[in-house]
């Protein structure tokens, strides 16, 4: 009898590596695989850190997958020839926005730039009321013969804003299977499907973004399919959302844009699984990878999440209005170009050497030093030792591109130059940091940093310092994390209704059924998700404002408040967060409640915790690799011990200056900070007050 596939995979692309950890469910073993990201043939980088891992395909029985396909393709402009269908009167809203001026004083400030030109925006002849009843009858023969023009023009993907659609969702329907009708071969995207939330602007930008991203990455989801299928596997294709859980292919190809933030989600559910493991609250998820740096938030043991967001940075952003994980970003990776420019300015990103040509380190063509060549020079990575020594290391190009691009124009040594890289990208790292604590109201000093990803665990300790965080803690296998983290990952639906209700005049009963047709359509949805969850969680929430203010903010709240027909309980819950969020409340003032939210979730069996063996508090002979000069500012170049990951046992203490290798990543112990090991195989790091 053949035995049943046992292995869950879970992959990650990002812009350098693609990642790999597979958990065996029966014996509970963990198998990681990393390899150089193929940017133009992403298949054949997931078959690289399979292959590397030893893994068959036909011993597998659930895929999970997030990568950065959707995102790279918004931010580099690189989507389908899309149009905009949108109600009689309203064909510009797209491009007006809310007319943000968030520097007001900048001469040369560029608003955001639509990703469809105005020659490409229709109007169509409808109306619906705030209500959702009609008021103007939708003009179909004009749709039809509109759909037959777009034929023409070689669209590959319209998206349809039709105001009001997230009451009455009607008209949007007939005008979608009019255009699949007429133009067989596009893309075709309906707002309502994708939020079910007021605000015309931010919803016809969420509905534009999926249909530009649609065909690339429905493309690239088919092609993985086929290849699975070429491989022998027989097993469920997920894919990772921007909140972190989990759904099926399908719906990916069809909600694309639901992936934006898959890779750095998981991140943050790895971390939340950490945090439950040691009983710890509170913590700051941060990830630092070869292109960018991303950090999000755990509150009270759950990640914190959001409505909307901002893709591009606040000044030209596009808005995306779905649930997703509250993550800030940086174009600050491991591969961020340093270079010189006008006036003597060290600059370092946002632009990145990615896999290709990669650092000048990897001796794969890269002339412009980056991040990683700072470190290697300042002796923080090992030439021979990095990925195992699966890549070796130009430590002489390194060093004569330092000097002849970075140093001798700043009339600097390499040392220094390498040195002020570092510097200057710890700073600008900071501010993902900043931009999800201190911006939201939170205190980032009394938070553990959880720090992963290939490049995060060299600079957790300077960052940490830069903020005033005095505890960081280094995962099992940081160089793969976001690709464990979905090991993690939760099947999960989110459903949202826009109410609007004085919470006073708030009749239970009316909103009681709201909730519970999402609740049900959530169960309907993991009942044919052909996954069997081990149960089911069903969590509530609610976007609540002050009367009299525009925007809300999402409260959490727990089903008792329901149970028991508690007004004042949800008032008070939604005052302790307006507080927190903006330093003021008003307990006296009423609240309205905007729009329903529900999070019906699948949970999934969990890989078991990672443990190693007690030790004492000195580590073991054997776990010294080497000691080598390492330079520090505090101390300039400092014999350092160079201590094997692998090798270090539960107990055991580090006084810095000390590196930490591991297959996938280096950790600095700064001079000054105290490291030790934990029951589970952790890094924890008391940060010392030197500033290095």
């Amino acid at each position: 009898m053949t035995q049943k596939p046992q292995l869950r995979i879970a992959v990650d692309i990002g812009g350098t590596f693609t990642d790999m950890a597979a958990f065996d469910e029966a014996s509970g073993r963990l198998l990681f695989g990393k390899a150089l990201s193929t940017h133009g043939e992403l298949v054949k980088g997931i078959q690289a850190t399979i292959d590397s891992a030893k893994i068959d395909w036909r011993d597998g029985h659930l895929f999970l997958h997030g990568s950065t396909i959707a995102i790279n393709t918004l931010l580099e402009r690189n989507g389908a020839k899309t149009a905009l269908l949108i109600t009689e009167g309203f064909r510009d809203i797209y491009e007006i926005g809310r007319v943000n001026r968030p520097d007001a004083y900048n001469l040369f400030f560029n608003k955001h730039q639509p990703l469809v030109k105005r020659s490409l925006r229709f109007e169509v002849a409808e109306r619906l009321r705030a209500d959702g009843s009609t008021h103007k009858p939708l003009d179909e023969a004009a749709v039809r013969e509109l759909a037959r023009d777009l034929k023409g023009e070689g669209v590959e993907a319209v998206a349809v804003l039709l105001l009001h659609s997230y009451r009455n969702p009607s008209h949007e329907q007939r005008v979608k299977q009019i255009l699949q009708e007429e133009l067989p071969g596009a893309f075709v995207c309906a707002s309502h499907e994708l939020s079910q939330e007021y605000r015309e602007f931010e919803r016809v930008s969420t509905a534009v973004a999926n249909a530009y991203v649609g065909p690339r990455v429905s493309q690239y989801l088919g092609q993985l399919e086929d290849h699975l299928g070429q491989q022998g596997f027989e097993g469920d294709f997920y894919i990772v959302q921007s909140t972190g859980g989990l759904f099926p292919v399908e719906h990916a190809k069809v909600g694309c844009v639901r992936m934006l933030e898959s890779g750095p989600a998981a991140g943050v559910i790895g971390a939340q699984a950490i945090c439950a493991q040691l009983g710890m609250g509170d913590a700051i998820a941060f990830d630092m990878g070869g292109t960018t740096a991303k950090a999000g938030v755990i509150s009270e043991g759950r990640p914190l999440t959001t409505g909307s967001a901002l893709i591009g940075g606040y000044e030209r952003a596009l808005p995306i209005q779905i649930p997703m994980m509250d993550i800030h970003e940086v174009g600050t990776g491991g591969g961020s170009i340093a270079r010189v420019e006008t006036g003597k300015a060290l600059r370092v990103g946002p632009q990145s050497a990615g896999s290709i040509p990669g650092p000048v380190a990897y001796g794969r063509g890269g002339t412009e030093p980056t991040v990683t060549d700072a470190n290697l020079v300042l002796g923080r990575l090992d030439a021979d030792n990095f990925l195992g020594g699966e890549l070796k290391l130009d430590l002489a190009a390194c060093q004569r591109q330092m000097h002849d691009r970075i140093a001798a124009p700043l009339g600097l040594d390499a040392t220094q130059a390498a040195d002020g890289i570092l510097q200057i990208a710890v700073t600008q790292m900071s501010h993902a940091v900043k931009a999800v604590t201190t911006e939201r109201g939170l205190d980032a000093g009394s938070f553990t940093m959880v720090v992963y990803g290939g490049a995060g665990p060299l600079h957790a300790s300077a960052i940490a310092r830069e903020i005033g965080i005095r505890k960081v803690l280094i995962p099992y296998a940081p160089g793969y994390f976001s690709a464990y983290g979905m090991l993690f990952s939760d099947l999960r639906y989110d459903y949202v209704r826009s109410v609007f209700r004085k919470l006073n005049d708030l009749s239970f009963d009316e909103i009681e059924a709201a909730y519970q047709k999402m609740e049900d359509e959530g169960r309907a949805a993991l009942a044919q998700s052909g996954v069997q969850a081990d149960g089911v969680v069903i969590e509530r929430a609610a976007d609540m404002r002050y009367v009299g203010q525009e925007h809300a903010v999402t409260v959490d709240l727990p089903l008792a408040f329901f149970e028991g027909k508690d007004r004042a309980a949800i008032k008070k819950q939604f005052d302790q967060l307006h507080q927190v969020r903006y330093g003021t409340s008003a307990p006296q003032e009423p609240a309205d409640l905007v729009s329903l939210r529900v999070t019906v979730l699948g949970t999934m069996k969990k890989p078991p915790k990672h443990s190693v063996a007690q030790g004492t508090a000195v580590p073991e002979a054997a776990a010294v690799r080497a000691v080598k000069p390492v330079y520090f500012r505090s101390t300039g170049w400092a014999q350092t011990p160079v201590y094997l990951r692998d090798r270090l046992l539960a107990g055991n203490q580090i006084t810095g200056p000390a590196l930490i290798e591991e297959h996938a990543s280096t950790t600095v112990i700064q001079p000054g900070d105290a490291l030790r090991v934990d029951e589970l195989g952790n890094l924890q790091i008391e940060i010392g007050s030197d500033r290095t």
